[in-house]
């Protein structure tokens, strides 16, 4: 059987003309799936593993839809898009410029962190396609800039991530904008449940297209556990990245300050890096993630505003400095890497503290991550663990719209209703925000004191099966270490 072509799928000339300068020759499963069901002109609640295609499954029927009749009519666009990230509002926008380059239609991105009187003087002439991340969209509407009378097909993209930044309220205030008869397209690399109850209420008799099972880690990724003490991290990941002489390594940490502390730290030691996060202008974020992707920069530290929808051709590296505490983040964390059928390599540095995290991922995964140590970095494993000051997305509330409220110290305002400022708002910082206010809500790791069950250099014990986490709060601590470290029993 003949693999599926591009043209298989009944896209027009022009947008095969574009999609081949770009070298891609057959579509991936969610772009087959996807794209003839939006072509069809019904609703769609679609989800793929990240880094399998999902934007271009999107893009190009939405260009197809609105290629006959290009807009008129200035700051009234015909499709809209929303995104949760300025990042990903940007590559989005850059791939509707790219793909509909031999088209007669108009895109724009908008977002906060940058001036607003640009993106007023571009609403002034006529805009098919319109890119945004919800809080810089309603402050244009409430200047009255922009008209969205006028939209056929609404794009929520990442939908879950905008759930878990508190977006739900300003999703709700943006659907109140739109007309009732409309094309709605749900992407996102996950389906959460609450993700499914608005698809619930927003889609009429969608159709759904699911490439790969949820929470799902891509098989092209290979992924390490090195097990460390808490103080020898940086010290590892410096041992780590001069050893194998690794370029292009985007490291996650937890918090917005960790991430400077941590690029101050590769800098001194002569490792060329930058951070990447909600506190950076749009211009240091934009200029540090162009000098990553052209190798200028041989270490980007990042907190989770950068686990969706940063696109980093065959990025080779992705290292876990500290774990998620969510842990639907690992998987869109690691999902920067192994992207466009290359392979990947992702290494978390977990110390003691992070145990229950980790249970927490290979839950969530469905599979055990292959425990390492590294000659002259052996973890203490009889250390207490502490608690672990979280950012400001610990313990969000997902789909209930109440996170991004209570981290301002407002709750259940979204952010475009409270003050406003200095930076703008077009982006919700999931990281730091109210982190003060939210240590007593910090969860505390078990404490107890793991037996050691590997030797230096050897993959470690490999977790035994436990499924009943639900009172692991009641547990032993020792008795939870040992389950996770120790032998199975023959």
């Amino acid at each position: 059987m003949s693999e599926i072509t591009f043209a298989d799928l009944g896209l027009a000339d022009p947008l095969l003309r574009a999609v081949a300068d770009t070298g891609y020759t057959t579509p991936t499963p969610i772009q087959a799936q996807a794209i003839p069901q939006v072509l069809q002109g019904g609703d769609l609640l679609a989800a793929a593993q990240t880094g399998t295609g999902k934007t271009a499954g999107f893009t190009l029927p939405l260009l197809q839809l609105l290629m006959t009749q290009p807009s008129r009519q200035a700051g009234r666009p015909r499709a809209l898009v929303l995104t949760p990230t300025r990042e990903l509002a940007a590559q989005v926008e850059e791939s509707v410029r790219e793909y509909g380059k031999y088209l007669n239609l108009r895109s724009m991105v908008m977002f906060g962190g940058v001036g607003i009187n640009p993106q007023i003087s571009a609403l002034r002439k006529p805009v098919d396609i319109l890119v945004a991340t919800p809080g810089r969209l309603l402050d244009h509407v409430s200047q009255r800039t922009l008209d969205l009378s006028g939209v056929e097909i609404l794009v929520l993209d990442e939908a879950d991530r905008m759930l878990d930044m508190g977006f739900i309220h300003d999703i709700r205030k943006v659907l109140a904008l739109l007309p009732a008869k409309r094309q709605n397209l749900l992407f996102s690399a996950t389906f959460s449940d609450e993700i499914k109850a608005l698809a619930d209420k927003l889609l009429d008799q969608p159709k759904l297209v699911e490439v790969a099972r949820r929470n799902t880690t891509n098989e092209l990724v290979q992924q390490k556990v090195h097990l460390v003490d808490r103080d020898r991290k940086t010290d590892l990941l410096i041992h780590l990245v001069r050893e194998h002489n690794w370029f292009q390594v985007l490291v996650f940490t937890r918090t917005k300050h960790g991430a400077n502390r941590l690029a101050e730290k590769l800098e001194k030691s002569g490792i060329p890096a930058a951070a990447i996060h909600g506190n950076k202008s749009q211009n240091a974020r934009t200029r540090a993630l162009a000098d990553f992707k052209d190798n200028t920069l041989q270490v980007l530290v990042a907190t989770d505003i950068a686990a969706r929808g940063l696109d980093i051709d065959q990025l080779p590296h992705v290292v876990n400095f500290e774990l998620p505490n969510v842990p639907e983040d690992y998987v869109h964390r690691i999902g920067r890497t192994g992207r466009a059928g290359c392979t990947g390599e992702a290494i978390s540095l977990v110390c003691v503290d992070e145990f229950s995290f980790l249970r927490d991922i290979e839950k969530l995964t469905r599979q055990s991550i292959e425990r390492f140590t590294v000659p002259g970095f052996e973890a203490d494993l009889s250390v207490k663990p502490e608690p672990i000051p979280m950012g400001g997305n610990s313990g969000r509330g997902r789909g209930q719209g109440q996170g991004q409220g209570r981290r301002q110290g407002q709750p259940g305002k979204p952010r475009h209703e409270q003050q406003a400022k200095p930076t703008g708002h077009g982006h919700r910082q999931p990281q730091g925000q109210g982190q003060q206010a939210r240590q007593g809500e910090a969860r505390k790791p078990q404490s107890g004191q793991p037996r050691q069950g590997q030797s230096q250099g050897q993959p470690a014990r490999q977790p035994s099966a436990n499924p009943g986490q639900g009172n692991r709060g009641r547990q032993q601590p020792r008795q939870q270490s040992a389950a996770l470290f120790s032998p199975p029993k023959r």
